[in-house]
């Protein structure tokens, strides 16, 4: 069943940039801003992700966390979050591919990527909001993370 708002967001457990196991439910109980992108080293995904990291502080300042999942390999968001400054997790749904995106009903099966889709969980693991775009072709707009965090 997708995440949808009001549901409670499906529970994860994936390895970071790093290699660190990160898992929904051990990560703060705070807001949490859930990125999933397409493809790293691409325009569009770069420049939304830049422009969450230039705001990052506002975020954290609202209590907000920013975590991103890729169908990528960790390797590659390493070399990517080393080359961008990306100081938040960046999370492989490599293996077994994309099953987190296809819990989160945002998995594109032609392409075997993520969606553009954001989903905006509060501090409960509760979905209130889903930011997405209707191409993968075309970013998200970042005012609507503003918005949505307000309705939290």
């Amino acid at each position: 069943m997708p995440a949808e708002v009001g549901s409670t967001a499906p529970p994860f457990s994936l390895k970071d940039q790093d290699g660190n196991d990160v898992a929904l439910a051990g990560l703060p109980e705070r807001n949490t801003l859930l990125v999933f992108i397409p493809f790293p080293f691409t325009g569009i995904c770069e420049g939304e992700l830049c422009e969450i990291r230039d705001h990052l502080g506002e975020f954290s300042k609202s209590g907000v966390q920013v975590v991103v999942i890729t169908c990528d390999t960790r390797y590659s968001n390493k070399k990517w979050a080393e080359e961008q400054g990306f100081d938040f997790p960046i999370l492989s749904d490599f293996w077994p591919h994309g099953q987190v995106a296809q819990s989160y009903g945002c998995f594109n099966d032609t392409l075997g990527v993520a969606q553009r889709a954001t989903y905006v969980i509060d501090a409960d693991r509760v979905v209130r909001r889903v930011i997405t775009t209707d191409s993968i072709t075309t970013p998200r707009d970042f005012d609507s993370y503003e918005g949505a965090l307000q309705h939290i």
